[in-house]
């Protein structure tokens, strides 16, 4: 692995994550194009075009033998170790709503491992940047996941893909971890509830099916923060996959959490190998 390619990529993502930010932020509660993205009532609005365009095309300039994958444009260039994962506006129903929960993602991965992660929140102005073997940090202050003594009074974020919708295991444990917790979060901007786990706002995250390109930057911002990322069995998450279903928290939270977990889904569908890692 190049550090001199991770050191250069980064610098490039902060500069360019800013300018799409600023897009973002300038455009918020005055944008003019929106328009249906599939069946599954996912929205996409100009700004994810204009961010998107600023952010590859510097990507294509400075490494123009790396592949990129990004959440409008699709795959770009041939397999590479080297690949880039954009999300040019992670909550973008929020966005389109005037909820003011969104962030701008890019990810670089090598050999399918993730070893940059650059999250930018455009209306609070706060960067959020993680190297694999660095730490993560927001504006240059370093991140910590926080172990909360009284676990089940805190606050657990839920993620789910956009194909989960009313998969009656995901409602099923959703509403166990909603008893189970004093919060059960979901923001609809995922990058967002990763950071707030690695700066030690809430204390876990559960995933239910949601890969796409805003995963892999929240979980190395957790795993450099000092967090665990494990699958529903309790084994460590390594690679990428398309239908993950992820437990992320405080080392001392993890058998706690996947214990909970394991209660809401009753177990048999762990037994039937329904989550098993492929």
């Amino acid at each position: 692995m190049d550090y001199n390619t991770i050191e250069r990529a980064k610098e490039l993502s902060i500069t360019v994550i800013r300018q799409a930010g600023l897009i973002a932020k300038e455009k918020f509660d005055n944008f003019n194009e929106i328009s249906m993205k599939d069946q599954h009532g996912d929205v996409v609005t100009e700004v994810d075009y204009l961010a998107e365009k600023i952010i590859i095309n510097a990507i294509q300039e400075a490494f123009p033998d790396h592949q990129i994958h990004s959440e409008e444009a699709g795959s770009i260039g041939q397999e590479n170790d080297w690949l880039w994962l954009i999300d040019p506006l992670d909550g973008t129903n929020n966005f389109a709503i005037g909820l003011p929960i969104f962030t701008t993602s890019i990810t670089l991965m090598y050999q399918r491992e993730p070893v940059l992660g650059v999250i930018y929140e455009p209306l609070t102005d706060r960067l959020f940047v993680s190297v694999i073997g660095q730490g993560s940090y927001c504006n240059e202050r370093p991140l910590q996941v926080r172990s909360n003594p009284t676990l089940l009074k805190g606050n657990i974020g839920w993620i789910q893909g956009h194909v989960v919708q009313n998969d009656s295991r995901a409602t099923k444990l959703r509403q166990h971890i909603d008893l189970k917790f004093k919060r059960m979060m979901r923001l609809w901007a995922p990058t967002l509830q990763w950071c707030m786990l690695a700066k030690g706002d809430i204390d876990g995250i559960v995933l239910y099916n949601s890969e796409g390109d805003d995963l892999y930057s929240g979980l190395l911002m957790v795993q450099e923060a000092g967090g665990v990322v494990i699958d529903f069995e309790g084994n460590p998450f390594k690679g990428m996959n398309e239908q993950p279903y992820l437990i992320a928290c405080h080392p001392d939270h993890k058998e706690d959490l996947l214990a909970i977990v394991r209660e809401g889904l009753s177990y048999q569908h762990l037994e039937s190998g329904s989550f098993r890692a492929r």
